[in-house]
């Protein structure tokens, strides 16, 4: 979900839904925490005729995924085959 608001900038709620196979409640309740926490800020916007929850990561959402992909890639760096299968 964060990677996803991440890469594009912004998501209806019903693109995260979509693009994660996810149920209404199980992507809700992620985005209301992540909300609650300060990583994702949500807006209501009209498209077309119907309403819609828009969803973006904040500064601090963005930093925070910063930080995630810095330790991530020093783990593969660091160790390359690290949770790879042999072939």
């Amino acid at each position: 979900m964060v990677a996803l608001l991440y890469r594009d900038g912004y998501a209806a709620f019903t693109v995260l839904r979509e693009s994660l196979e996810a149920t209404d409640g199980a992507v809700y309740s992620h985005l209301e925490r992540l909300v609650d926490s300060g990583y994702v800020e949500k807006r209501k916007e009209v498209a077309g005729m119907k309403a819609q929850t828009v969803y973006r990561l904040t500064a601090k959402g963005k930093d925070e995924f910063d930080a995630y992909l810095d330790v991530m890639e020093s783990l593969l760096v660091e160790n390359p085959r690290l949770g790879r299968k042999p072939s």
